[in-house]
């Protein structure tokens, strides 16, 4: 038992109420100044500018505050001499990025709010400033790395997995599409495996990204501090440096190493049964091939947005022969169509406000998302486009 209240009520006072005041001022101070700066760190170590996520609570969710302090850094080291390397991670445990502060943008979408113009506007300018970035960019992506994590990680030449990593592209789930880039880098993977992922959300874990193409490597997670430290003591290293430094820890690490591909039983059929260019064609597909795997896809499936799939499955196709440039532009259009519509909001309240899991979509079934309004949702906004 601790003191009785009265008496620690009774020493109180004795701290001289201006002394208080200004402990109570500072104390307020300090979470102004720090919270905000807080989110993400931006620190210049050795040869390299190191950013890191720092908002664990929230599994480092990125919002536009973050982008705002993370773009000017990045173009910035960029073109300073004396920086030969970029490194991102994430802070907490958990998580790399778990994606982009959907819950804002839909309370700014609701209101006609201009956040929900800017976010996916700056949002996709920085992944094209990773992707066309000069320096080798390392990204370090420990835990859940999802949506706006992905983004921030898989345009840059390097991107470091571990037994921790869960990558997941979920945004049909909740009425938008994998967007940050995702109708260049999915179609890009081997076979259909990126159409797979964009249409089910289905999670890979650990060596499985480096194996689907999405990883470059794959280190033990205890040993990043130590990879990040041989990383920034390097003196003007080259794309090679960094990749032997890479190379060095990934040959030690014995984590999973004869474990096969999680869809490597599966290839043969996600490659035939999704290579289809209509929604309508691949749910066929799967429904006339009737076993297991694809029934259990079919479910999944069905359980999406309807609008979300049809416009994923063109997102995809047509992003497969476009630049990176062109397909953010593409993909600022469909942000901002689904920011017009209705499942978006419906999907973030079904998924993560109310959490009953069971969206009203509207219109509820592929046959009525028609042709005229996904060519609608792809159509230019003028002066309003994305310029890259």
């Amino acid at each position: 038992m601790g003191p009785p209240l009265g008496r620690v009520a009774r020493q109180l006072p004795r701290l001289k109420p201006f002394n208080r005041l200004q402990r109570i001022l500072q104390h307020l101070n300090m979470f102004k100044h720090t919270d905000a700066a807080a989110e993400v760190l931006l620190e210049k170590r050795g040869c390299a500018g190191v950013i890191t996520l720092n908002r664990p609570k929230a599994l480092n969710a990125l919002n536009l505050s973050m982008i705002r302090q993370i773009y000017p850094q990045l173009k910035m080291w960029e073109k300073d001499p004396e920086t030969f390397l970029i490194i991102i991670k994430g802070t907490g445990g958990k998580a790399f990025c778990a994606g982009g502060d959907i819950r804002v943008i839909r309370d700014a979408g609701k209101v006609g709010d201009r956040l929900a113009q800017d976010f996916f506007r700056e949002e996709y300018m920085l992944n094209n400033a990773i992707g066309t970035c000069q320096k080798p960019y390392v990204a370090l992506i420990d835990g859940i790395t999802m949506g706006g994590g992905v983004g921030l990680s898989v345009h840059g030449h390097f991107r470091v997995a571990t037994e921790k990593t869960l990558f997941a592209m979920p945004e049909t789930a909740i009425g938008l599409f994998p967007d940050v880039g995702g109708g260049y880098f999915l179609p890009r993977l081997s076979g259909q495996i990126g159409c797979y992922l964009a249409l089910t959300g289905f999670r890979l874990k650990g060596r499985d990204l480096q194996k689907a193409g999405i990883a470059t490597h794959f280190v033990e997670s205890e040993k990043l501090p130590a990879l990040e430290e041989d990383l920034i003591s390097l003196k003007s290293p080259s794309k090679e440096n960094v990749a032997d430094v890479l190379n060095t820890y990934q040959i030690k690490c014995k984590i999973d190493r004869e474990k096969e591909f999680v869809l490597d039983e599966h290839m043969d059929k996600i490659n035939s049964l999704f290579s289809a260019n209509s929604m309508e064609e691949i749910i066929q597909n799967l429904k006339e091939d009737g076993s297991p795997f694809p029934l259990k896809q079919l479910e999944v499936i069905n359980k999406m947005s309807p609008t979300s799939l049809k416009i994923t499955l063109r997102q995809l196709r047509e992003g497969a022969s476009l630049s990176l440039q062109d397909v953010l532009t593409m993909e600022y259009r469909l942000s901002q169509a689904c920011m017009r519509g209705h499942d978006f909001y419906e999907g973030v309240r079904a998924v993560l406000i109310d959490k009953d899991q069971v969206p009203k979509w509207k219109p509820a079934t592929l046959e009525e998302v028609t042709d005229e309004f996904v060519d609608s949702c792809f159509k230019s906004l003028g002066s309003s486009d994305l310029k890259l």
